[in-house]
């Protein structure tokens, strides 16, 4: 049989529409990741009991079980109590606080290892204790997560593929219609691999781009 390369321009449309989707999917559960460990992490430092129990909850559930299950419950099961969610939009929030709950863990060891001299000091000169989280303390504690957060985007990117399970229509999925068309796996799996690399390879100059600018910074 061999290889036969020649049918992959043919269906390079539908690769390409379906990196797109990835990267988009990727983009947006990444931001989602970001910015809802920072308020988790707030949450299980700060908030009071009443709220940081349910959370508590929150975190076991999404660190206990696979990812998968996670996105067959929220598009699948949400719809059950009225909630019926885009496969797009459920994957983002799959992906999104999923990853969510690994981030907040590193931002609260961060933050408990800003010292805490920062915090009476933007007390002192007169802000709440709001203000000096925001202003202050997250900032700093952030800057230290940089490497590891940004290791867990990559593994994002990767996790991204399982949305392909729920109907979106990303990378993998694509590969696999370009398949069905034409009955050449190995083919379009390494041309998806290809992408998925080409993909990694600029989110990890992203990252050490923003780790050279926060050494710079400090």
């Amino acid at each position: 049989m061999g290889l036969d390369f020649t049918v992959v321009p043919g269906h390079l449309d539908i690769i390409l529409l379906g990196c797109a989707w990835t990267i988009g999917i990727a983009l947006a559960a990444a931001l989602l990741s970001f910015f809802g460990g920072i308020v988790f992490a707030v949450i299980a430092l700060y908030a009071p009991w009443i709220i940081r129990q349910p959370f508590r909850l929150l975190e076991w559930v999404f660190m206990g079980t696979p990812l998968l299950l996670q996105l067959f419950l929220i598009y699948f099961g949400l719809v059950q109590i009225g909630i019926d969610l885009p496969a797009f939009v459920a994957g983002i929030i799959g992906l999104g606080l999923h990853f969510a709950v690994y981030n907040s863990e590193l931002i609260q060891t961060a933050i408990l290892s800003v010292d805490k001299g920062q915090m009476e000091a933007a007390r002192t000169v007169g802000l709440s204790r709001g203000q000096a989280l925001r202003k202050v303390v997250i900032p700093q504690a952030v800057r230290d997560v940089i490497p590891p957060i940004g290791n867990n985007m990559i593994a994002l990117l990767k996790d991204s593929a399982l949305v392909s399970v729920i109907g979106v229509s990303e990378l993998t999925l694509s590969a696999q219609r370009a398949i069905g068309a034409t009955y050449r796996p190995f083919e379009f799996y390494l041309v998806a691999a290809l992408f998925y690399y080409v993909i990694n390879l600029g989110m990890e100059a992203v990252q050490r781009r923003i780790e050279r600018r926060i050494a710079i910074s400090r």
